[in-house]
């Protein structure tokens, strides 16, 4: 009869579901530190990442982006997921083996007009390998992380 209870109280408490984490910070944004380590998104888009200025800022998704201008900063504030990186800022091939991991903002790629970082230069060869696999990929992890 023992056995039955243990065993039951068991079930019961393995079978519960566990508490959903909250979606994962913003690499490098602890301490009140820019996302994408102070690099202005707009910049990805026009030329090639540039670091951004204190003085220009917006908050998107619990993060601070820096800008090199207002109107950088103006654009991103009317259209943040238009110039946010993907997958919250993590490394696009981490994300597309089911890790997180925090970018080196100089690894960049645009793809249909979206960014993604990468972490090393290593990830960002494997990445590239197959970059619209990895995307799906990393699209499916990244649902289980929001």
């Amino acid at each position: 009869m023992h056995r039955l209870i243990a065993f039951t109280l068991f079930t019961a408490i393995a079978g519960a579901p566990l508490p959903v984490a909250a979606a994962p910070a913003w690499p490098g944004t602890e301490a009140s530190a820019p996302a994408i380590g102070g690099y202005d998104p707009t910049s990805y888009f026009s030329g090639g990442p540039a670091f951004g200025d204190a003085a220009f800022t917006s908050s998107f998704d619990g993060a601070t982006f820096r800008f090199t201008s207002a109107a950088n900063r103006d654009a991103f504030t009317a259209a943040p997921a238009r110039y946010a990186p993907q997958f919250g800022g993590h490394c696009a091939w981490a994300a597309s083996q089911g890790r997180l991991a925090a970018p080196d903002p100089k690894l960049w790629k645009i793809v249909d007009g979206k960014l993604y970082l990468n972490c090393s230069a290593s990830a960002e060869e494997k990445w590239l390998a197959d970059v619209a696999g990895n995307i799906a990929k990393a699209n499916v992890f990244w649902a289980t992380q929001r």
